[in-house]
């Protein structure tokens, strides 16, 4: 079983909104509950996945997803 990070799927769900963060080979993609793709650091995805672990947000939900890793040479093309 592959456990690197190519192989998750997080989601951070309210009762209005859902946005994902998983990784491809360039780095973590955030995509917005509008559909929208966007860059970011590995710290920009701890600042917003920490609230929500901690509690500090109380509607926030957190889920993880595995996923069958995608062959380096298909995430080297996307």
């Amino acid at each position: 079983m592959d456990l690197t990070n190519q192989t998750y799927v997080i989601s951070i769900s309210t009762k209005n909104m859902t946005e994902t963060y998983h990784r491809d080979a360039t780095g973590w993609v955030k995509v917005s509950s509008r559909g929208r793709e966007f860059r970011a650091t590995a710290e920009q995805v701890l600042n917003h996945l920490l609230p929500a672990l901690a509690g500090v947000k109380p509607n926030l939900s957190v889920t993880v997803q595995h996923r069958k890793p995608i062959p380096t040479r298909e995430r080297l093309s996307r």
